[in-house]
């Protein structure tokens, strides 16, 4: 079995259309597949028109959260109920801030003499898209400003960079229990990502398990092995399931489809704390 429970498609920020990612995965012969984009649904239905036999989908989202001292987590939720109002008002809040918030980043770029605008970076979207810092790096890589994402992101878009203005969101713990509440089961994801700014302290998973954590992301090629080995230390001293997932973004990002997977017994650990039996398999 080749289990990855963290993807992306072009409802957020990957390129793939939820029909391609579904292809690619039968093609290279992951067996259970998570369709994770950030704070959205929108690809759940296309991504249920074209599953095939021989893969079982995992429908979800990556749900951005802020810490209370302002650090950026993000949360896998898998499993829940769509229907559960609570959580689609935080995530339509979530998505509704990201504009004001690109808005902002924009005018300081156009401060500091980088022409770009709102439209462009709209440019980049698919129908129904997230809204996220991808899709201005792509903006500016369309009008020759750079070469490739990661370059934008290295030169302008890091947590750490005069450009970064942080957008609304919930924290870990509200996000969590909303999960829980609406029967899914709920991964905090790369938690020490480095790469990507300030990480969580370890200290914070005692609360994060004490809402109700389910797992954590330890295997992600922006962990190294001695920071995998801390988290697998932390969730197997609190019973928590153990997962590595690909971030798959098509040619967004490097992350190959299916690099890091999740054994069974992990993945059967998780769906067994949903609520109902959510897996689609034809």
């Amino acid at each position: 079995m080749r289990i990855d429970l963290h993807t992306h498609t072009n409802f957020s920020d990957g390129t793939d259309r939820p029909s391609e990612l579904i292809n690619k995965a039968l093609s290279q012969g992951i067996t259970t597949l998570a369709l994770t984009d950030h704070d959205t649904i929108g690809g759940w239905d296309e991504a249920r028109e074209w599953l095939r036999p021989g893969l079982d989908l995992v429908l979800g989202a990556e749900i951005s959260c802020q810490t209370q001292d302002g650090i950026s987590v993000h949360m896998l939720g898998l499993l829940f109920d769509p229907s559960y109002l609570p959580l689609q008002e935080v995530l339509a809040q979530t998505r509704d801030n990201r504009v004001g918030r690109m808005a902002k980043i924009i005018a300081r770029m156009n401060e500091a003499g980088i022409e770009i605008s709102l439209e462009e970076v709209h440019a980049q979207l698919s129908d129904g898209a997230t809204l996220g810092r991808p899709h201005l790096a792509d903006a500016l890589v369309a009008k020759g400003l750079a070469k490739s994402r990661d370059e934008v992101f290295a030169d302008w878009l890091a947590n750490s960079s005069p450009f970064y203005i942080p957008h609304y969101s919930p924290t870990p713990e509200e996000v969590i229990q909303l999960i829980k509440k609406a029967g899914g089961v709920s991964i905090i994801a790369h938690p020490l990502a480095s790469l990507r700014g300030r990480v969580v302290d370890l200290e914070s998973f005692d609360s994060y398990i004490a809402a109700g954590l389910d797992g954590i992301e330890v295997k992600h090629r922006d962990q190294t092995p001695e920071q995998q080995q801390l988290l697998f230390d932390i969730a197997a001293k609190a019973n928590l399931a153990r997962t590595g997932s690909s971030d798959y973004h098509g040619t967004g990002k490097m992350n190959e489809l299916g690099e890091f997977t999740t054994d069974p017994d992990q993945w059967e650990k998780l769906e067994a704390k949903a609520s109902d039996r959510r897996v689609i398999r034809l």
